[in-house]
């Protein structure tokens, strides 16, 4: 259970650019000059967390995050706290409004440990490079599909995973989307999680997801402004 909540913390700080409550990334960026604030607070298992992510488009095709994360697992007594870091750049040259969108990305994340109980401190790094894919129709309703690799180094050891993820987005009303999709890696079952995202104004946007896969339920809250 430890390393399956790790690895999803990193995965965290590595999904900066996917679009909140979703965890699959989407082939789309952000139009040239804007740029994209994030919060969110999660929970997975008994660790909850607070997440933050700044991104921007400098040109066409492009997009560059950063993220911020600090978590609390509340299983052992006393607890541990993670802290983590990522960072993110998003390519797509091919985007189209109807039909396929199709890119890669390539992230760094980094995970600092701190065990209160023992009390060692470690870190854990991990980068990821994912292939992204979406299919949009003109009613907008949304497919993304997404196959990469992600290498992890933690405490002298490093393991090289093969990832995945699929979600579709449905139209509910003009400002209501309904998210579902299902996500993995190498060496674990899959995660599927069911979620909403409302456009308040222009430009923001709240949004919602409960999950559940290994044995463990998990739940997101966000909100994003793009300007």
């Amino acid at each position: 259970m430890k390393k399956i909540l790790l690895a999803s913390l990193a995965l965290s700080a590595l999904s900066v650019s996917a679009e909140q409550p979703m965890q699959v990334d989407d082939a789309g960026t952000l139009t040239p000059g804007d740029f994209k604030l994030e919060s969110v607070l999660a929970r997975d298992h008994k660790v909850r967390s607070g997440e933050w992510a700044f991104g921007f488009a400098p040109v066409a095709s492009l997009e560059v995050g950063l993220s911020a994360t600090r978590a609390f697992d509340r299983e052992p007594q006393p607890n541990t706290k993670l802290q983590g870091a990522g960072v993110n750049v998003k390519w797509v040259p091919v985007q189209s409004a109807t039909g396929w969108s199709l890119g890669a990305s390539l992230a760094y994340g980094h995970l600092r440990i701190h065990e209160h109980a023992t009390p060692a401190k470690y870190n854990e790094k991990a980068y990821a490079l994912t292939g992204l894919a979406t299919y949009r129709l003109e009613s907008d309703q949304v497919v993304h599909l997404n196959l990469g690799a992600q290498p992890t180094r933690a405490q002298g050891s490093s393991e090289n995973a093969a990832t995945w993820g699929a979600g579709y987005e449905q139209p509910l009303t003009r400002k209501l989307r309904m998210t579902a999709e299902v996500f993995g890696q190498e060496h674990a079952g899959p995660d599927k999680a069911l979620g909403l995202r409302y456009e308040v104004v222009p430009g923001l946007k709240l949004s919602a997801a409960m999950g559940r896969g290994n044995d463990r339920n998990f739940g997101r809250l966000g909100m994003a402004w793009e300007f």
